[in-house]
């Protein structure tokens, strides 16, 4: 990403909107919103491969694993406003497990992009399923839309929850309702 050229547009964007970019409050506000979207859109330059890191474990256990409350911060692509919640990932394993950590990195990724959750929730689980060669996957997000809740509609209590179930988590009811079960215990 171009910084000093995304702060020329931010600057450019202020004089649109009717805001002196020169005055005390604003002088640093096109770098300072440059840095933020370098940050919130790194999963574009980010390597799956360096996430994971190489912690991708042999096992000789089949049990599901789940990963709980894993929080996320995204940008809704159609509004360029934040999206945040939980995502909770459970997959059973074949015989490699990922370390706990790597769920977590893996959701990031693909949170730090400009996103729809539908397509992050399937993303996610995809990744997981090829990374280790999972017998399932299951991924349930549980997000707030700012899109929704400051602007259109203005529904400030809206939660919009999607999943996606590959494998043996689409294919067998009782393991779908099994990780349901736990992921959303507490919830």
């Amino acid at each position: 990403m171009n910084r000093q050229r995304v702060a020329e547009l931010v600057r450019e964007l202020l004089i649109e909107i009717g805001e002196d970019p020169d005055r005390e409050g604003l002088l640093k506000t096109p770098v300072r919103v440059a840095d933020s979207l370098q940050f919130l859109t790194a999963g574009y330059r980010k390597s799956m491969r360096r996430e994971i890191n190489g912690a991708v474990f042999e096992t000789h256990t089949n049990n599901m694993i789940i990963a709980r409350d894993i929080e996320v911060y995204s940008l809704c692509e159609h509004h360029l406003l934040p999206f945040f919640g939980r995502c909770h990932i459970g997959y059973i394993a074949r015989d490699k497990v990922l370390g706990v950590s790597k769920l977590a990195r893996i959701a990031d990724v693909y949170a730090r992009r400009l996103q729809i959750q539908e397509r992050m929730t399937e993303q996610i689980a995809r990744e997981v399923m090829q990374s280790v060669d999972a017998e399932g996957v299951g991924v349930v997000m549980e997000c707030r839309h700012l899109c929704m809740m400051m602007r259109g509609v203005e529904k400030q209590n809206s939660v919009m929850t999607t999943s996606t179930v590959l494998g043996s988590f689409h294919n067998e009811p009782a393991t779908r309702a099994e990780f349901m079960n736990l992921c959303l215990r507490g919830a």
